[in-house]
């Protein structure tokens, strides 16, 4: 009898592990952690032979953003201030800036110019201070020639900063401007104000000219924004976003030309007159969204306190919202779809809030097709 119960007690301690591990998809993983991969080896492969998860490059220091060059090599910015080339297994530092690094303000995001084939221009954001007290943002171009960053042009200055809510991704849109977020520098009535470049997302041209159909007369393209960072666009060019919440309420939404979106006046599911509620709000929760793409139909943005790869699909008109990988990487900051219709994500662990593991932080290519 004793013999019997113990046999039944090592059946169910067995399912009950099974099903641990099938919830956090631990067994179906198909995780390559060691054998890094080639960045051009995917365009000679099928997409069912790519592994869900493979490793593009480790041991980097807080990268932020990445953007790739024509020739699939790939730029990485490091909050430290290092602007990093990944060429196969080989990894340099093309640039070394002067950055203000304290809390999230630092190197931030980086954009390839859609026309670089015949300019070789680089764009970067990134964090600085005024005679030792104002902390600032700026937008420049850079010229790309022989593998390193030369002759900085400042296209747009003095868009204030801080430790919080520094906002700083930028991204080409398909209408050939380029779109640049920013955080309220933890001074919400800024977000609000029409003539200031706090709490906005900006639109200017490669010698930053603002649009000149931009609704109030200058870089200014939307307003009510708390700290985006995630912008990315559909299939029908409809621009959207990811903005960090007041410790919850994060948010998805559809950016319009004009458009308030609402800091700090209204937050989560609050209405107010003339201003745009988001798609998706992380209620109660928190997400921390970061890096926002688009592919096959589907957006998908990082997680930094949230600790997920997100994405987000319309069904009958509404989005909804899945988690993938949730706790198994840590803070995931940037995504962005790759030339082979794959998702790479980076890893912030070592930016001060999260918990490092062996090889953090990371660069990971996600097999779209694989997830669940």
């Amino acid at each position: 009898m004793k013999r019997l119960i113990i046999f039944i007690l090592i059946i169910i301690a067995g399912a009950i592990i099974y099903l641990v591990l099938s919830k956090t998809n631990i067994l179906k993983r198909n995780f390559l952690p060691a054998d890094k991969i080639s960045l051009t080896e995917s365009s000679k492969t099928l997409l069912e032979d790519i592994p869900l998860v493979s490793v593009v490059a480790d041991n980097l220091s807080v990268p932020w953003a990445l953007a790739f060059l024509p020739d699939n090599r790939l730029l990485v910015t490091e909050r430290n201030g290092a602007i990093k080339l990944i060429d196969g297994e080989t990894i340099s530092t093309i640039k070394k800036i002067n950055v203000r690094q304290d809390g999230e303000s630092g190197l931030h995001g980086i954009a390839v110019d859609p026309e670089f084939a015949s300019n070789n221009y680089i764009y970067v954001y990134y964090t600085y201070q005024v005679n030792g007290q104002n902390t600032v943002n700026r937008v420049s171009r850079f010229r790309f020639f022989d593998d390193i960053l030369t002759d900085e042009t400042i296209l747009v200055d003095n868009i204030p900063g801080g430790r919080i809510h520094d906002g700083g991704r930028i991204k080409f849109g398909p209408d050939g401007y380029l779109y640049i977020t920013t955080g309220d520098a933890a001074k919400p009535s800024l977000s609000q104000d029409t003539t200031s470049l706090a709490g906005k997302i900006l639109r200017v041209d490669r010698n930053g000219t603002f649009a000149p159909d931009n609704p109030f007369g200058s870089a200014v393209y939307s307003y009510g924004h708390r700290n985006p960072q995630g912008i990315a666009w559909d299939s029908k060019n409809q621009l959207f976003e990811t903005e960090h919440g007041s410790s919850a309420a994060d948010e998805f939404n559809k950016i319009e030309r004009g458009g308030n979106y609402g800091w700090p006046v209204i937050t989560g599911d609050q209405t107010g007159t003339n201003m745009i509620a988001p798609l998706l709000q992380s209620g109660s929760k928190t997400w921390a969204p970061a890096g926002l793409a688009y592919v096959n139909g589907k957006f998908y943005f990082g997680g930094l306190r949230g600790s997920a790869l997100f994405e987000a699909e319309q069904v009958n008109g509404k989005f909804k919202l899945t988690e993938h990988f949730k706790g198994e990487f840590g803070r995931i900051r940037e995504v962005i779809i790759g030339r082979d219709n794959m998702l790479y994500i980076t890893t912030s662990n070592r930016d001060g809030r999260g918990i490092p593991s062996n090889g953090d932080d990371k660069i990971l290519r996600i097999n779209p097709e694989k997830l669940e």
